[in-house]
């Protein structure tokens, strides 16, 4: 009897959040994530009704929440508050409200996902995602819902539902390959930000994404590297640059009246292979002449307020780049390579913190902002820079077309160059280039499968998982025609890639960005 009641005495007393979010479920550890097996080729997979039910990533800590605005944890009556947060975004975003009404389960998006395919989870077709925010819909805000429940789709609220929500939003990387074949263009990226919002305002948050943000807000960058930091990291680049090359080559950072401002991602500063295109920058900065510098307090081009849904976050942290514009005054504002970064630049920028024009002293002739790809191959085609393409004849490389550069932005003058410039920059390095599967490139790209918030270790199965596809399409040009790099200018795809591949059994230096190539072919020195 005793031992009973002792038993029960440590028993754990699972909370209503430890039921949401797994919190005392057992998480397989990173080595014993097993990547499937790689052919060549990209297949329907068998179904497997709930299989990644279970995986969920870790919950953001009270303080985190806190230091957001959001409550420290689950709400007492978060049914009622998440019921009313979703009639919000449905009156803010009419969008939401049409994506909610006008799917017919036509199909079209179910074997789209990269972590469908990867996984064999229906739930984690694009429209059986969205359908679990769909049935909370139905329930609360229609007619047919109110009066007939299950049987016009409805469900009411409940903790296993919420606990669905926890898992498989945070399996959609929010890359919208499956907008591209939906024939009515839901964009089920917008239904997983609402949701994650939701979860955010009763007090259910992703640590990962949270803890990001609000480095990003206290510091200024993702890595929480200081002012002090970033200098002694830049001039030690500085001096690995000179070592190698012979050539100063300088980082310069806070020079008042540069002619570029780059804002770059954090990762840049020192991660591998991220720090190789920051050097690439910085070279062909260097040889074209080009007085530029980087912000020690607008140090990271990433947004994560995006992946929760949340502008006023996303434009909380982007006000750091108008901060930088207004205080060193440059003429043309670049951003480097970073998915998202180039999606909220491109698309966000100029209204969250814009408007971007000579008001604050920024050059009207230019981009406001320039992708770094297409600054570089603008000095190519003028001349006034020069590549020696034997400089990486070590490599065959081939291009993965970023999820947000590739579906959610445009590059140069022309439609589609986000597709042409990057790759003519690669054969402008490189004597050799091979393109994967055209279902695999360009708008129909597949994510990396660590975007939108994804690239955390406790759910490194997921990522392995959504990186199959991608790694099946690599590995069909690998075996044909002998590849062996994997040319990105995304830097959630550069961490997401150097973690997943070697589960691929492919060696992680395969994998770097394409001003990686850049800087091993450029001719420093005099110029002609």
């Amino acid at each position: 009897m005793a031992d009973t009641a002792a038993e029960q005495h440590e028993e754990e007393v699972l909370t209503d959040q430890d039921i949401v979010t797994g919190a005392k479920e057992p998480k397989p550890k990173a080595g014993d994530v097993k990547a499937p097996e790689l052919t060549g080729r990209i297949e329907i997979p068998k179904l497997e009704e709930g299989v990644m039910g279970w995986s969920k990533p870790h919950a953001a800590k009270p303080d985190t929440m806190e230091e957001m605005g959001f409550p420290p944890g689950l709400v007492d009556n978060w049914e009622e508050v998440a019921v009313k947060k979703l009639g919000e975004l449905l009156e803010k975003y009419k969008s939401l409200q049409v994506y909610m009404d006008i799917c017919v389960r036509c199909g079209s998006c179910t074997d789209k996902c990269q972590f469908f395919l990867g996984s064999r989870d229906p739930r984690n077709m694009p429209v059986a995602r969205a359908d679990l925010l769909r049935k909370v819909y139905k329930r609360y805000f229609t007619t047919e819902g109110k009066l007939f429940g299950k049987l016009a789709g409805a469900a009411k609220f409940d903790l296993a539902l919420l606990g669905e929500w926890y898992s498989y939003f945070h399996q959609c990387s929010q890359c919208r390959r499956c907008s591209v074949f939906c024939p009515y263009g839901i964009d089920t990226a917008e239904i997983s930000m609402a949701a994650r919002e939701i979860m955010d305002q009763i007090g259910i948050g992703q640590k990962y994404v949270n803890t990001i943000i609000v480095k990003l807000h206290e510091i200024g960058n993702n890595l929480g590297m200081n002012p002090k930091a970033l200098k002694a990291t830049l001039e030690s680049t500085e001096e690995d640059i000179e070592e190698e090359d012979g050539v100063p080559v300088k980082l310069p950072v806070d020079k008042v009246g540069a002619e570029v401002l780059l804002v770059t991602p954090s990762a840049d500063f020192f991660a591998s292979p991220h720090v190789e295109s920051l050097i690439g920058y910085a070279k062909v900065f260097h040889q074209a002449g080009t007085d530029w510098t980087l912000s020690s307090t607008a140090s990271e081009a990433g947004n994560f307020g995006m992946f929760i849904g949340n502008y006023d976050h996303m434009q909380r942290a982007a006000m750091r780049i108008r901060k930088a514009i207004e205080e060193l005054k440059p003429k043309r504002l670049i951003v480097g390579e970073c998915g998202h970064a180039w999606r909220i630049a491109y698309s966000f920028w100029n209204t969250i913190i814009g408007p971007l024009d000579g008001s604050v002293g920024l050059k009207l002739e230019y981009p406001r902002p320039q992708h770094i790809c297409e600054f570089t191959k603008d000095l190519l085609d003028r001349g006034a820079i020069k590549l020696d393409k034997s400089a990486n004849d070590e490599f065959v490389p081939t291009f993965h077309d970023s999820c947000n550069v590739a579906r959610a932005s445009r590059m140069g003058d022309l439609p589609g160059g986000q597709f042409e410039i990057p790759r003519a920059l690669i054969k402008a390095a490189c004597n050799r280039y091979v393109e994967m599967e055209e279902e695999t490139i360009r708008e129909k790209t597949f994510c990396c499968g660590g975007g939108g918030g994804l690239l955390s270790d406790e759910i490194l199965d997921v990522r392995v998982q959504g990186a199959m596809p991608r790694m099946q399409a690599y590995q069909n040009v690998k075996e044909s025609h002998g590849v062996n790099f994997l040319g990105l200018i995304c830097a959630i795809c550069k961490a997401q890639f150097t973690k997943v591949v070697p589960k691929y059994g492919v060696p992680m230096i395969e994998v770097g960005g394409v001003h990686q190539l850049i800087g091993r072919a450029i001719e420093l020195g005099a110029k002609e």
